[in-house]
């Protein structure tokens, strides 16, 4: 098998091999931005073109219809859950007793939230990453209602069937069942 050539390791035995008296002082100080820039550059990677085709078991849409002990807690939340390739689209239905802030948001009680990003799945662990966005899927800025930015969750993925799966959150205690509703393949876009 013919040996790879390193630029990195090849920078490194050669020029810290050499006598120190090889280099002047100021020559080594030039040295070392081109030095850090060949170790940078060498350290890269390009992203890919096209989307990974992520975890067929989970394409498709999937819905939480209730959670348990629906009618004695003051606030639930439901989810509606789209896997296409490596990609999700996350609704977040909730419901409270309370109000919280303006009727504005809360319309009474009932309000939707939406998460779009990319997952990834190790054994039984799902680990979802996206963003909060608009119900159209456009980015959503501060000054909306409810919350913005980052959305980060792992879940524990407990198959119970072609078309039931749950969704056990390490940061929650209520499980989501969801059931398939609409069963997809993944055909990837360009990025």
């Amino acid at each position: 098998m013919p040996k790879r050539f390193d630029l990195r390791h090849f920078f490194f035995t050669k020029a810290l091999s050499l006598p120190l008296s090889a280099f002047s002082s100021k020559k080594a100080f030039r040295l070392l931005p081109f030095a850090f820039c060949l170790i940078a550059a060498a350290s890269c990677s390009r992203n890919p073109d096209m989307q990974e085709p992520g975890d067929s078991k989970l394409q498709g849409e999937w819905r939480q219809d209730s959670v348990p002990a629906q009618k004695s807690l003051v606030t639930y939340s439901l989810y509606d859950i789209k896997f296409s390739c490596d990609s999700f689209l996350l609704k977040i239905s909730t419901v409270s007793k309370v109000n919280y802030g303006a009727d504005t948001c809360m319309s009474k009680g009932h309000w939707d939230e939406y998460v779009r990003g990319t997952y990834s799945q190790r054994q039984d662990t799902l680990h979802i990453k996206g963003q909060f966005c608009n119900a159209d899927g456009s980015y959503k800025n501060e000054q909306g209602c409810f919350r913005f930015g980052d959305y980060e969750e792992y879940f524990k993925v407990h198959q119970q069937g072609d078309s039931l799966i749950r969704f056990v959150s390490t940061s929650n205690v209520i499980p989501i069942n969801a059931h398939l509703i609409k069963r997809t393949s993944c055909i990837p876009k360009p990025l």
